[in-house]
């Protein structure tokens, strides 16, 4: 199974690199990284064939967009080469953020529209590809909130929206008040994470046919970190299967095996080194047949098929 290097989303005429860069660890390092450092990440990240970039308002408390934008700014390329991804309605505790008392959700329409104005002002662009609803919200009016998503599509700030973490029943509510389709669910998949293959998931993206894009694919980097019994044993079948696949790299072949599946699952990476992107990128070129894709399920599981 060749992987291709771009999905086209159903319904919304774009389509993002088969393999997403995530900004959410961006101000985790020491130091905050200069402008140029970013523009040198984006256009490294392109060179990979990487052009969809992945964030949330609340990343890095509030300022990954904005250090993001300092580089797309830097960077200075044609805006309509990339892809621009962002999220709202979580609400931080923060001093970011001082009139929220408590981590809660928001998915007013008010709110949507107030956060992509943001979106875009942290970004220096003027629309963002996709927005998503970043988590399901227990107060959420599907009628407001389909209501704040149309405006900021119609306004043509927003080219596509989607949603994140939400459940089959808890995407079909909010679809069924919008006159476009929801492109996409971000849901968590990994070697460690296979619920999506058992509990409607990616059965549901099938069945409406919008590709889900995926959190933490290598399992919040447990897969390395972990000297768990399980952890081991996918460790180390991903290293008898890229043994016999003549490829070293174990972080490959579990991406390679998320790529394998039908629903056209997009991993989002989250490291900020080049390299280790190059690495990871070589999954494109990896083709598991499917008793190794089975193979690394049953480590994954402990256990045969049914």
């Amino acid at each position: 199974m060749s992987q291709g290097s771009r999905v086209t989303l159903d319904g919304a005429g774009l389509s993002l690199s088969r393999i997403v860069l995530g900004g959410w660890r961006l101000l985790d390092g020491t130091s905050k990284p200069s402008a140029s450092d970013v523009a040198r990440l984006i256009q490294g990240s392109i060179d990979l064939g990487i052009t969809s970039f992945d964030h949330a308002d609340i990343y890095g408390n509030y300022g990954v967009e904005q250090a993001f934008g300092e580089g797309l700014k830097d960077w200075g390329g044609p805006r309509d080469t990339i892809e621009l991804i962002s999220k709202c309605d979580i609400m931080l505790k923060s001093n970011a953020r001082p009139d929220n008392r408590l981590k809660h959700y928001d998915t007013s329409a008010a709110h949507i529209r107030a956060s992509v104005e943001r979106s875009l002002t942290n970004l220096h662009t003027d629309y963002l590809d996709i927005l998503l609803i970043h988590r399901p919200d227990p107060l959420m009016n599907a009628d407001e909130t389909a209501s704040g998503l149309e405006s900021v599509v119609k306004a043509g700030k927003v080219r596509a929206v989607g949603v994140s973490n939400f459940s089959p029943s808890q995407f079909d509510l909010l679809a069924s008040r919008l006159s476009f389709p929801l492109v996409t669910n971000q849901i968590e998949m990994s070697v460690l994470q296979t619920s999506p293959l058992f509990d409607g998931s990616l059965d549901h993206a099938q069945r409406l046919r919008y590709a889900p894009m995926i959190w933490s694919p290598l399992g919040g980097g447990k897969l390395f970190s972990s000297n768990g019994q399980r952890e081991s044993c996918v460790r180390d079948v991903l290293g008898e299967v890229g043994a016999k696949i003549g490829v070293e790299d174990i972080s490959a072949i579990a991406i390679a095996w998320l790529l394998c599946h039908p629903a056209r699952l997009i991993p989002v990476l989250g490291s900020l080194n080049l390299d280790r992107l190059a690495a990871m990128s070589r999954a494109l070129d990896i083709e598991l047949d499917r008793q190794q894709w089975f193979e690394i399920l049953k480590a994954a599981t402990g256990r045969d098929v049914p």
